[in-house]
């Protein structure tokens, strides 16, 4: 279901239609104007005056005849909010495998994403296209993470006020696998258009194709609302045909980050070999004394220092709980886990990367590879370092766990 057939919906359609879905709904009350035709996906001249959704299936049409490959269902309607019947399936035992949003009126767009929430229906979402360019600055995020865009600032904060009674706390906007946001972090240089005389002589409440919403807008580059609505029905397909991606945070990770979290992972990982084996000595000591059988050979290599030893071989203790060996990953495994794995956010909290985070290994009785390493505050890691997994919640371990099983066993594979 696509929310929105200008710029951005259009394009996504377009390509929803040629990637192979089988039906579309194509929701929007509005018509082709002069001014859309700049961003619009397949409106001409021609079109100028008829609904959007019309437009749009007549091309589509022309692209797939055969309704039993290609169902079309247009809507031209508003979507309000008060009429839940436009997100609503024929068949109520059947769900959406996505909906689209591309609506570029905040208060409806707040509507619109607090009906999928509430209802548990996907949804990715565009922010403003409007008064931006540059295309090596679109990212795709979780709705908390969206900055330098005024669109996701209101939509936040409306969401709130939409959703305070469903939903105690705001998780919702740090949950990709609810809502994926499409948006531009590039700095917004340009204003809304002014009035003309002549629009400000005659009234401006005439202006505006329905009462309350927004009359001034933004200058738009055509390319970029069509890159985003792109976008959009590439996640939409990945995620449909079951090969869905990860999106690389919008955040980059130092050189200096990298490495200062590969250090620190390596020197816990040898105190807790050391700790462990320490611990393997005193046990076999008594175990010595008792029978009378001497040091143990863990013992020499300790006691001796046996240069062996600072290879550091893998090797499992505590009656095969606990793996030890070298740390398997590196610089780049790191920025792959930051970024792609963990989006900089602790993995327990969802603390964003200002806080202090640390990468170590879920489940100790495995080697540190890209599937087994979370991103944790300090406080968190020390929680999981004292007690392990269990010191966290059922909910919190599903979630890791999960993400996991998503991770590569390392950055290159």
């Amino acid at each position: 279901c696509v929310v929105g057939l200008g710029g951005v919906g259009s394009h996504a359609a377009h390509m929803l239609a040629r990637g192979g879905v089988r039906y579309l709904r194509l929701v929007d009350f509005d018509q082709v104007t002069l001014s859309s035709l700049n961003r619009h996906a397949c409106a001409t001249l021609q079109d100028v005056g008829i609904p959007k959704a019309t437009c749009l299936v007549n091309f589509l049409r022309k692209i797939c005849p055969d309704p039993n490959y290609l169902q079309l269902d247009p809507r031209v309607q508003m979507y309000t909010g008060e009429d839940a019947s436009l997100l609503q399936l024929e068949n109520s035992q059947e769900s959406w495998n996505m909906v689209v949003d591309a609506i570029d009126d905040v208060p409806t767009k707040a509507k619109l994403l607090a009906y999928c929430i509430r209802n548990k229906i996907r949804v990715i979402s565009c922010m403003g296209a409007g008064g931006k360019s540059d295309m090596t600055r679109l990212h795709i995020s979780d709705l908390r993470s969206a900055s330098r865009d005024p669109l996701a600032s209101k939509l936040r904060q409306l969401l709130k006020k939409e959703l305070k009674d469903f939903s105690p706390t705001t998780s919702y906007m740090d949950d990709m696998e609810q809502v994926a946001v499409i948006y531009s972090s590039e700095k917004t240089v340009v204003k809304l258009v002014d009035f003309t005389d002549q629009q400000i002589k005659e009234g401006v409440h005439h202006f505006g194709a329905v009462d309350g919403m927004r009359i001034r807008v933004l200058p738009v580059l055509g390319t970029m609302p069509a890159i985003m609505g792109q976008s959009c029905a590439a996640m939409a397909l990945c995620e449909i045909g079951k090969q869905p991606f990860s999106p690389m945070a919008g955040e980059r990770v130092s050189r200096n980050v990298r490495h200062r979290l590969l250090q620190h992972l390596k020197q816990r990982e040898k105190v807790r070999r050391d700790d462990l084996e320490s611990k393997e000595v005193v046990e076999n000591d008594d175990v010595s004394s008792t029978e009378g059988n001497g040091s143990s050979e863990a013992d020499v290599n300790v006691k001796n220092n046996n240069p062996n030893e600072d290879k550091r071989a893998p090797r499992m203790l505590q009656n095969g709980t606990k793996w030890v060996g070298p740390v398997q990953i590196d610089g780049d495994d790191v920025e792959y886990l930051m970024t792609e794995v963990w989006r900089n956010r602790c993995a327990v909290t969802g603390d964003r990367l200002g806080t202090v985070l640390e990468l170590t290994r879920w489940d100790l009785s495995r080697p540190s590879t890209c599937n087994n390493m979370v991103l944790m505050g300090k406080s968190s890691m020390q929680k999981h370092d004292a007690v392990g997994q269990s010191s966290f919640s059922l909910d919190v371990r599903k979630r890791i766990e999960s993400r996991l099983l998503s991770a590569r066993v390392d950055s290159n594979a």
